[in-house]
């Protein structure tokens, strides 16, 4: 049976094992990986696979949530990911519900890492605590999303959701009769700002007048914050919004309203049917399955693996509704031609809000300067607070 933990208990229970661990008398650097190494050992098979891991027929599999399934959005999204790949490979998962960024997560982490061969840690900023256990667990397999830093035990996942971000811009382009876009933005990290960038630019390659008014809520999942923020530039006199936050609070503010909106991560039509504009999606499944039966088969290996609209990591919610026909076949259009490869986000020319050149004409920016993209596009009403 699944075994779904809340934070409050994983924590009570990593607090008995170290008084158990310290009863024992043993060191936190003679124990590290013990109990872990010790059940991978019991699931070995004899297959060997590139990463020089031991194929383990039925891995011990964990995830780790920033919210709740509940939210409608991210960890909603990653658990129907747990799900699929629960069906896929009959392998059942154990997950850790609302976790802080904050050394909370090494500790749960930690506990996890006690008895599973494989942990997903589904938040940006687990990325240095889960590193800090991988290191402690050489032989437990650790993954993690939306991060950058890697170990022989340790991958990363996510994906171009500007390509869909970029295609959210076109339909708040031709939808805003104010030429005023609203973005409740989570945190100023870098992939917020490469989105919200995406979606400017979006926005202005069909309405060229659009401005986009930013408010970051530094929060991932803070309903009445979010829904404030939304409140905020509506009364600012924005009559289009998206957010990048994991509830449906901004929908649902602008539906008040009157005004058309999107949300993030998942299809969030419906919560407010007659004033959806769309927005990007995830569908994690088949990584996750992937990862599984690469762990299953002996052949897993620590990657940096970066998902598209391509190969389906990466969606677009249905436009709404009440979204013309135009606007749809305008947001395919675009869409097709970044699936063939003819239409580049981040190509030439593109300025900052000041007009200063940040990419000429003939280039586009590299992966690695999106992904470290620190910089307003002009068009953008905001800062990124230092």
């Amino acid at each position: 049976m699944k075994r779904v933990i809340s934070f409050k208990a994983a924590t009570v229970m990593l607090m008995a094992l170290m008084l158990v661990t310290a009863g024992c008398g043993n060191s936190s650097s003679s124990n590290s990986g013990t109990a872990a190494n010790a059940g991978t050992a019991a699931n070995t098979g004899t297959a060997e696979g590139g990463s020089g891991k031991p194929a383990i027929e039925k891995p011990r599999v964990a995830f780790v949530y920033i919210g709740p399934p509940g939210d409608g959005g991210w960890t909603y999204e990653h658990d129907n990911g747990r799900k699929y790949m629960e069906e896929q490979t009959g392998i059942k998962a154990d997950t850790v519900e609302n976790v802080p960024e904050s050394a909370d997560a090494e500790r749960i982490i930690t506990e996890l890492a006690q008895d599973h061969d494989i942990i997903f840690t589904t938040s940006f900023g687990y990325m240095d605590y889960t590193l800090n256990v991988a290191k402690k667990f050489p032989k437990v397999i650790f993954e993690h999303a939306a991060g950058y830093k890697t170990a022989d035990n340790m991958g990363t996942y996510f994906g171009r959701n500007y390509e869909a971000s970029y295609l959210s811009g076109i339909a708040a382009g031709k939808m805003t009769k104010k030429n005023l876009i609203g973005y409740v933005g989570a945190f100023p990290i870098p992939e917020v700002i490469y989105n919200l960038n995406a979606f400017a630019l979006g926005a202005q390659s069909v309405n060229p007048d659009a401005k986009v008014s930013v408010i970051w809520s530094n929060t991932w999942y803070d309903p009445t914050a979010e829904r404030q923020a939304a409140v905020s530039l509506l009364d600012k006199g924005a009559d289009v919004l998206l957010a990048y936050q994991d509830s449906p609070a901004t929908i649902q503010a602008a539906a008040e309203r009157g005004a058309f909106a999107g949300g993030n991560d998942s299809d969030m039509s419906r919560f407010a049917p007659d004033n959806y504009l769309t927005n990007p999606t995830w569908n994690w499944g088949p990584y996750y399955t992937k990862v599984v039966k690469s762990v299953m088969d002996g052949t897993w290996k620590s990657d940096q693996y970066m998902g598209d609209l391509k190969d389906g990591m990466v969606g677009l919610a249905p436009l709404g509704a009440k979204i013309p026909e135009d606007v749809k076949k305008l947001v395919e259009d675009a869409k097709a031609k970044l699936l063939d490869g003819t239409l580049d986000v981040f190509a030439g020319p593109i300025a900052d809000q000041s007009g200063a050149a940040k990419v000429e004409q003939g280039k586009s920016l590299s992966l690695d300067d999106i992904l470290a993209m620190d910089w307003l596009v002009k068009g953008v009403d905001g800062s990124i607070p230092k």
